[in-house]
């Protein structure tokens, strides 16, 4: 492999003031259609800039994520290794060489820790980040557009459906070994790479402005899953206002651990690796466990065009309870790194997930779908109407939530 090619390291980490490329960064989403031709020419021009290997293979459309745009690249040479070149949607993310910073201070002590604890395999579980020939984990293009490149984890995958209580489980260690990874990790403060992303009360205010605007002229069509937003509001800011008062405190988390964020072993079927580490920053643990508790303990995918298809399961929360609790242990001791006050806000995370979601999806298809990708019309709306049918599951098991989340702690071994 090149010399150039080199993984980044805690001392060679960029700092939030490195300087861009002379191109000014574009504000503007990527082209919806990864496949679209002059995607296509730039992503084959930017991935040379990273001198991966000497002969550099085509690169291919990748997963189906809502925000960047995505690709597979097989370079040829020494281990044959394939790379993730990923173009960041710049108009979601205002704060892009911050961002890389987090990843890299992330990724370089995940990778620290797990070496201590003498576990091995970390490739695989902290992703490694690539510098470009500016010596950059990132290169800027002509257009603007913001490059970077990650390591392909192989021999992994990632499902949109939890169908075991193993895999839940499983699942639900995972999210907690991450945050119990970076519960020390050192100042300064991580870059909030996305201001406000689960303030429930911008977010709330986002969708009265949608609805007043009116800007789409959708919002009379939709008056029946405006008034279930609203009816449903009270209790919506309960995290953000316990941060504030110091009720909890503030922690590094992922903030975006939906099932399909978590890459699974093909041989051992057991979460390996939390990938898309775009929106981590100071937040709460809570998020994570409740975004996890909506995605995997859910009947139905977040897109599902019938939303009578969705419903809340207790025994995939339960299990993803139990694997939680025992993630967040401090190593080789006995007891979590959770405050009481954390841990006693848990139940709650799974509603507050699906209600910040719920409106955000609603608040796009008022603007005119312009922040998710779509890919059918009417996709923001089916998305925000699955939502809503899980946060009424998820009310009617309410006692099932609770003691199953003060079990998971209570006999957490």
């Amino acid at each position: 492999m090149n010399n150039d090619i080199r993984r980044i390291s805690a001392a060679h980490s960029p700092s939030p003031s490195s300087p861009p490329s002379p191109a000014p960064l574009t504000e503007s989403p990527p082209p919806a259609d990864a496949r679209d031709p002059a995607l296509l020419a730039r992503a084959r021009s930017a991935i040379r800039f990273f001198l991966l290997e000497d002969e550099v293979g085509e690169p291919e459309p990748y997963g189906t994520g809502h925000i960047n745009r995505t690709y597979a690249v097989a370079a040829a040479g020494s281990g044959k290794r394939t790379y993730l070149l990923q173009l960041l949607n710049t108009f979601a993310f205002r704060e892009p060489f911050g961002l890389m910073d987090n990843i890299v201070r992330v990724t370089e002590h995940i990778a620290r820790r797990l070496a201590a604890e003498g576990v091995g395999d970390i490739a695989r579980r902290a992703p490694a980040v690539y510098r470009s020939r500016s010596g950059n984990p990132y290169h800027v293009d002509a257009d603007g557009g913001f490059w970077r490149v990650f390591r392909f984890v192989e021999n992994a995958y990632a499902c949109e459906v939890c169908d075991s209580p193993r895999r839940a489980a499983s699942l639900g260690r995972a999210v907690g070994r991450f945050q119990s990874l970076l519960s020390d990790l050192p100042g300064p403060r991580l870059v909030e790479t996305v201001p406000g992303f689960h303030d429930a009360r911008k977010r709330y205010a986002a969708l009265e402005r949608a609805i007043a605007a009116d800007r789409a002229g959708r919002v009379a069509s939709v008056a029946e899953e405006i008034d279930f937003y609203k009816a449903h509001r009270e209790g919506f800011d309960r995290l953000i206002g316990a941060m504030e008062s110091g009720e909890i405190p503030e922690r590094i988390t992922h903030n975006d651990t939906k099932i399909n964020n978590l890459l699974f072993d093909r041989k051992t079927d057991e979460a390996i690796c939390i990938i898309d580490l775009d929106t981590v920053m100071p937040g709460t643990p809570v998020y994570d466990f409740g975004d996890l508790a909506r995605t995997a303990a859910s009947s139905a995918a977040e897109d599902d065009p019938d939303p009578s298809r969705m419903h809340f399961l207790p025994a995939m929360y339960e299990s993803i309870a139990r694997g939680y609790a025992e993630g967040t242990r401090v190593p080789g001791g006995k007891d979590s790194f959770l405050s009481p006050a954390e841990r006693a806000l848990l139940p709650e995370g799974g509603k507050i997930l699906a209600m910040l979601m719920g409106v955000r999806f609603l608040t796009d298809y008022l603007e005119g779908d312009v922040y998710y990708h779509i890919d059918r019309p009417g996709h923001n709306l089916d998305r925000t109407r699955t939502q809503a049918a899980l946060i009424a599951s998820m009310e009617r098991h309410r006692n099932d939530i609770q003691s199953a989340t003060e079990s998971a702690f209570a006999h957490a071994p």
